[in-house]
């Protein structure tokens, strides 16, 4: 008087064992949790330490600009000349609607270079200029 839910007992059951695929989702799910904020920041750069003043995280949605020690430009992880800076950054914009741009400068850069790059980007209507620097250690 058993109930029998799997057809008459003597085939091979149809149904999809769920399990081991769940088991394969949460791996997948734990590594992209772990290395997607490795991939927004773009390039690599060693940058300033300050004290905690307005933590916040970058997204993808975010518009990053990397101004590297050997003086080249990146937005995101795409490499640009000085040329079309404006244009890509502005598209970039344009496209994310976001109105600030937040820029990584290498921290072995001068400061002069830094300035004229910020007076660069605000003679050229991007005004909103976030600068990325990393915690202190305390």
């Amino acid at each position: 008087m058993g109930m029998n839910s799997g057809g008459n007992g003597d085939g091979p059951v149809s149904e999809i064992n769920v399990t081991p695929l769940v088991d394969v989702m949460l791996v997948l799910l734990v590594i992209f949790m772990i290395t997607a904020p490795l991939m927004l920041n773009g390039i690599e750069l060693t940058l300033p330490k300050t004290k905690e003043v307005n933590v916040m995280s970058l997204s993808s949605s975010q518009v990053v600009l990397s101004f590297t020690n050997s003086e080249e430009f990146y937005v995101g992880k795409d490499k640009i000349l000085l040329t079309e800076l404006i244009a890509v950054v502005s598209n970039k914009l344009k496209e994310t609607k976001s109105q600030t741009l937040f820029l990584r400068a290498d921290y072995q850069l001068e400061y002069g270079k830094v300035a004229k790059l910020m007076s660069y980007l605000k003679s050229n209507n991007i005004n909103d200029i976030a600068l990325v620097t990393e915690l202190e250690d305390k």
